[in-house]
Parts: C-alpha cells; structure tokens; sequence
C-alpha cells in the first residue's frame, strides 16, 4: 500500500473532496476549475441522496453534492466504469437537482440557480479524445450562451500525460496529483499552492484511524476486484474475438471457394460451350457443302450411287434432295 491513499476508490475520493475537514480543498479545486468565471468562498455539502418525486422513480445517487454560498448546486463524481449511457446519467444527475428547487404557490416564478456538474471519469468519453470537456447551453447558430444555469464538465484522465515539471495551471497541478497519488512519496506542488500541504495531511495513510484504515482497505480491495474482472473480460473478450474471428475466416474462405468454384466452373462453361459451338458450326457448314455438291452432280446427271462415293452421303439423304 502506498503512502497516500488512492483517490479513485470509493473512499478516497470521498476523504479528499467530501468531507467538511476537507472543505477548503474541494473550494480550491472548484475555483481552479473555473478560474476567470467566478470564485466560490464557501459550499455545503448536501444529502447526496435525493427521494423520488413519485413513487417507482429511480433515486438519483451522487458521489458528491453540495451547494455554493451564494445557491449553486455542485455535483462532483468520480466515475470509473465506463457506462453505455453515462452522459445521459449525467445529465439526469443534474435534471433533478434543478427540479428540486421547485417550490409550490404562485409566488415562485422558476427562480432557479445554476447547477454544475464535474465529473472525473477514468476512461474515455466516446470519440472525444479532450481532457476537459465543457457543456453548455448555447445557441446552435451564432454560439452565443443561452442560459447559464445548467454546466457539464468531463475531465478524462487517462488522458493526461503531462509530467511534474510540465504542469503550468494550478488545474493541471491537481490532475496530476489525483492521477498518481497512490506512487507519490511525497507531495509535489507544495511550493506553489498551500493547498496542496493541507492535500498530504488529509491523504496520507499512516494519519488514518484504525476504522478508516479497514474501510479504506476494503474500498481499495473493491477497485481492484473491478479492475481484475475489466481486465479478465478484456482477456476473454479477446479470447473470444480471435476463435470468432478464427472461425468466421473459415467461413469466409469457405464461401469464397465456393464461389471462386462456381465462378471458375462458369468461365470453363462458357470456354467450352465456345469451342463445342465451333466445332459444331463447322461440321454443320461441312455437311451443308457436301449438300450442295450432290446438288450440283445430280444437275450434271451423276447416278445416286456415284455421288455416294464423292460426298459420303447416304442414299436417302441424296434421293431426297
């Protein structure tokens, strides 16, 4: 086990941005997250699990959800199963929360505030091959932003492959970190932001509770587990992708002799039908002479047994002439 937890298990990434000791880094990471935007002095973090609207409705569950001191919903998730519908899943995250701000009585006139959702995700997001992906609502036509109360942002980290020394922006600073806590021997970056001090605090193993260290080594033996059965169904997927491919190429050759066959039988067909057909044109063109050379000494008044012996015809064929 290394010296600082890893923070894409469950328990991680709770410890470091889901806990109110830990507040002052998930503020920090979110403002470096949106730098130039607007700045967050302060968040609550909220009951991440939201009862259903009606009943059979499935319950949305969050990593994370707080809110800013000045009313924005965060929702922050670390995602590391790739998942047929996950944007979809996002975005239903972050519907909700907007429902929420509902309130009953004609007095509400759908003030509602902005709600982000940022969501670190180990894999890749379709064919999007960005570290960062930002979604917004905008018009289609002129780009311009049409409403600022609904932000999704995807951060890729497989995708980073930036170095220490590389690192320019405080953001990069702290994907760098997440991306290779779990190997680091001590904390890099503490020279350039005090945060990343109070970040070696809160995630160094040794600093854990005798129960927070079980229920981290329970959640780190969960994210192996899934990472052992990804790579047996990797494993077996391929296993099963080269029999299947293996025999479809049998098949296929299979087939394609067939075809070859039937395609080589129909060229000789034809060769031969040619040939048959010229060699039958020309004894039918030798027969229709010998013809018309028995005519022609019948006219001179040759005898029917004469004509036998010069054309080879039969008695009758020259009788019926």
């Amino acid at each position: 086990m290394g010296k600082f937890i890893n923070p894409f298990t469950d328990y991680g990434f709770k410890k470091i941005f889901g806990q109110e000791v830990s507040k002052e880094l998930l503020i920090e990471f979110l403002n470096d997250l949106l730098e130039g935007e607007r700045v967050i002095t302060d968040l609550t973090f909220l009951n991440n699990e939201q009862l259903p609207i009606y009943p059979g409705e499935r319950i949305a569950i969050y990593d994370i959800f707080c809110t800013t001191d000045t009313g924005e919903k965060i929702i922050v998730e670390m995602q590391n199963r790739s998942q047929v519908y996950f944007k979809e899943r996002a975005l239903y995250y972050l519907s909700h929360a907007i429902v929420r701000q509902g309130v009953k009585g004609e007095s509400w006139k759908f003030d509602i505030k902005a709600v982000y959702g940022v969501f670190f995700i180990n894999f890749l997001l379709d064919e999007n091959h960005k570290l960062r992906t930002d979604v917004i609502l905008t018009d289609r036509e002129t780009g311009k932003l049409f409403s600022d109360k609904l932000r999704q942002i995807f951060i890729a980290l497989p995708l980073f492959n930036k170095t220490e020394t590389e690192c320019e922006t405080d953001f990069e600073r702290w994907i760098f970190v997440l991306n290779n806590m779990e190997t680091l021997n001590c904390m890099p970056f503490k020279a350039q932001k005090a945060v990343f001090e109070k970040l070696e605090e809160i995630v160094d193993v040794h600093s854990l509770s005798e129960e927070d260290r079980v229920r981290y080594e329970n959640s780190v033996n969960a994210y192996r587990d899934y990472l052992a059965t990804i790579d047996y169904a990797a494993k077996k997927g391929s296993e099963e992708g080269f029999e299947e491919g293996f025999e479809k190429g049998i098949e296929k050759g299979f087939e394609k002799g067939i075809e070859k066959g039937i395609e080589k039988g129909i060229e000789k067909g034809i060769e031969k039908g040619i040939e048959k057909g010229i060699e039958k044109g020309i004894e039918k063109g030798r027969r229709e002479e010998k013809f018309e050379t028995a005519r022609n000494l019948k006219s001179l008044g040759m005898t029917s047994e004469q004509i036998m012996q010069v054309t080879g015809l039969s008695l009758t064929e020259i009788e019926s002439l």
